[in-house]
């Protein structure tokens, strides 16, 4: 037996910055599902050979990676009592990303969602369970959360939201919904141009970031902050109103980082050509009425968020002031993206 799915990363346009229990947000996020950012995982399942609890063969990019390795192990370990057949079988794992690891482009989301699809397609063969679309993504995306955070948000097109909150009808800490499924047509094919600074490994996981929001002294401020900007941003959605969606994204990713500046201990993961991005595109959308904004995950690249109706103005921008900035000039042209897909 082999399974193998395509699923997508995911920028988060409101963040989830802090957790408790087991993979619980501390508050809700909204992000855009990408579509060229992926991850391609296949799971096969063969004939025991050893007396191991989980017996693992993965590999990434074609290589033995031992560290990622002994993580999914443990994570898979976790999962026995749901899925008896994990430790029945010897499982051939197989993951490749269509981009840079650990540098802070969520490439924990798209793995760890694309392993979620391929256990769950495994146990619906298994078990004759889940067999309606629905059922089957909310469980996926709830194991996905399990393994990383924001992989629950990689199941669904377009725009997802994480986490219980008032103001999203069916809206769940346990796992991610697509939210909203109307939304104004400005923002239909939603462009996402991932400037890529630095490709190295990010120097403090997102982890331990996490963990240091149960100290921090702003933290009640911040989840206030995370509440009031998802209404905001939910009604720039509706109204196409760019000035509040430009402004939110950008706060939101500019707390991000201040967080990260002031907690105990401090990191600082953005790099001047980082800063030299954030400034160019101000002074862009401020001189042409273009809107085009910015946004960060946990690390120095730069997400350029922007309209498809004005990509070819933005992308000339991008080509002749920003390309400069990136790492080899490297970029990656993404957009809105329509979700995981299995493939045959």
């Amino acid at each position: 037996m082999q399974i193998t799915w395509k699923s997508p990363s995911n920028i988060a346009l409101i963040k989830y910055w802090g957790k408790h229990g087991e993979q619980l947000p501390n508050n809700a996020s909204l992000s855009l599902t990408l579509r060229e950012a992926h991850t391609i995982t296949s799971l096969a399942l063969q004939k025991k050979r050893s007396k191991k609890d989980i017996e693992l063969d993965f590999k990434f990019a074609g290589d033995q990676h031992p560290k990622f390795a002994a993580k999914l192990e443990l994570f898979l370990s976790s999962l026995k009592n749901d899925f008896p057949w994990l430790n029945k079988n010897r499982l051939v794992l197989r993951s490749d990303n269509s981009f840079p690891h650990s540098a802070g482009i969520a490439s924990s989301a798209s793995a760890m969602s694309a392993l979620a699809l391929c256990l769950m397609s495994v146990e619906r063969m298994q078990t004759g369970k889940y067999t309606d679309d629905a059922s089957f993504l909310q469980k996926a995306s709830h194991y996905a959360r399990l393994g990383s955070g924001s992989a629950a948000r990689s199941l669904y097109a377009d725009f997802t939201v994480w986490g219980k909150t008032p103001v999203v009808k069916g809206s769940s800490d346990l796992f991610a919904i697509q939210s909203p499924t109307q939304f104004h047509a400005d923002f239909h094919e939603l462009q996402d141009s991932i400037l890529i600074v630095s490709n190295q490994e990010k120097s403090v996981s997102s982890r331990a970031g996490h963990a240091l929001m149960n100290n921090h002294p702003m933290a009640a401020q911040r989840y206030k902050n995370a509440r009031k900007r998802l209404e905001d941003l939910l009604g720039a959605l509706e109204t196409a109103d760019w000035d509040m969606f430009c402004k939110t994204v950008e706060t939101e990713a500019l707390e991000l980082h201040a967080l990260m500046m002031t907690s105990d201990p401090s990191f600082i993961l953005m790099h001047p050509n980082t800063l030299a991005i954030i400034e160019r595109i101000r002074f862009f959308r401020a001189t042409t009425n273009i809107p085009v904004c910015f946004t960060l995950d946990a690390g120095p690249n730069v997400h350029v968020i922007y309209p498809y109706f004005a990509k070819k103005q933005v992308r000339n921008f991008i080509q002749s002031e920003l390309l400069k900035f990136c790492h080899k000039k490297t970029v990656i042209y993404d957009q809105m993206g329509d979700g995981p897909s299995m493939l045959i």
